[in-house]
């Protein structure tokens, strides 16, 4: 914090025209610079009375007087803006960075007195380390999330290839024993468990894409997307379309895909369940090297702070970090009453 080159870069003025003694002055502390401006009104009052002659009159007097308090307190509100101007920034550096700006830095001012230097390059060094901190934690989130897509992947290829398959052996052999049984009762009971089995060979089917969807490996974003909206259409009084090229996301990485689908599953699933909607637009575009996913639904909609201070399960906050984790924005755009657009971009590539 006091190493030479931080002063040096603190101390760098290439905008301001003053001359090395002025600089000096304006660097001095704040609480100096503003009982400097006291000194500065109480001292033109002064040489007011001091210049005046006594016979011109008490009510000349008095107006000399008053222009002279007037220009001292002109140059004194000068002087206090300049001393705080510096905190202004600092204040302002420390909004952007609410706003999600983590890039944001206090410059150097070249009328910060020492103290305010100092603390503008705190608060930098704190910046500096907060980024660094959420660059890490980043990377592990990423991590978790891949080795989370991994063993989501492995377990649906094991639901899919060995559960279901065996699954589908069981109901052929009992199928098998229904029609080799010469007692209708059994051959009944027989026919029941082979229903059963097929009932539940389809509910593991339909496990293994819910946890994770083979279809996105296989064929790619949109069959992935279709196939998830056909599945929300057959079980919910809602209609999905999907509005998208085939080859729209073509060249896009896996992660890319994972998360825009993991958007629209997130989304759908809000809209089945909290929107009261009839409808639902999931729309796939390209627009140069970034790829975009947009659902609209004709819903009952909500307020986004109300919806995340009362919902923090909600799943929104996990779509947008989810999307950030590979570079990429998320917007959600909803009003009560008119429905909701969730829209994500990502880059194509990272």
């Amino acid at each position: 914090m006091t190493s030479g080159v931080p002063l040096r870069r603190a101390r760098r003025t290439p905008r301001v025209g003053s001359s090395h003694w002025l600089r000096h002055l304006l660097g001095v502390s704040l609480r100096t610079k503003l009982i400097g401006a006291n000194l500065v009104v109480v001292a033109a009052a002064a040489a007011a009375l001091a210049v005046t002659p006594h016979d011109t009159g008490d009510g000349h007097a008095a107006d000399i007087l008053g222009v002279a308090l007037l220009l001292a307190v002109i140059v004194s509100a000068g002087l206090v803006t300049l001393a705080t101007r510096p905190i202004r920034e600092i204040e302002e550096v420390a909004g952007r960075v609410w706003r999600g700006d983590f890039a944001a830095r206090v410059i150097p001012a070249a009328t910060a007195d020492a103290d305010t230097a100092r603390l503008g390059r705190t608060f930098n060094l704190l910046l500096d380390s907060l980024e660094d901190d959420r660059a890490r934690l980043r990377a592990l989130a990423a991590q978790t999330i891949r080795a989370q897509d991994e063993e989501r992947s492995r377990i649906a290829r094991e639901l899919h290839d060995s559960v279901a398959q065996s699954l589908a052996a069981l109901g052929y052999q009992l199928a098998a024993l229904s029609r080799d049984a010469h007692d209708d009762e059994l051959a009944g009971r027989l026919a029941e468990l082979r229903a059963l089995t097929g009932d539940v060979l389809e509910e593991v089917r339909a496990l293994s894409h819910v946890v994770h969807p083979r279809v996105l490996d296989d064929l790619g974003l949109v069959a992935a997307v279709e196939w998830l909206s056909r599945s929300v259409c057959e079980r919910a009084a809602l209609r999905v379309t999907v509005h998208a090229a085939p080859d729209v996301a073509s060249g896009a990485s896996t992660e890319a895909m994972a998360a825009l689908y993991r958007v629209a599953q997130e989304s759908l699933r809000n809209v089945e369940r909290h929107a009261a909607a009839t409808r639902a637009d999931v729309t796939i575009l390209r627009d140069g090297d970034t790829l975009a996913l947009e659902v609209r639904d004709d819903g009952r909609g909500f307020s986004l702070a109300d919806a995340q201070a009362r919902r923090p399960g909600m799943g929104l906050f996990a779509m947008r970090e989810r999307v950030s984790l590979v570079d990429g924005r998320l917007d959600i755009d909803s009003t009560p009453g008119r429905g909701t657009r969730v829209r994500a971009s990502v880059p194509i590539a990272r």
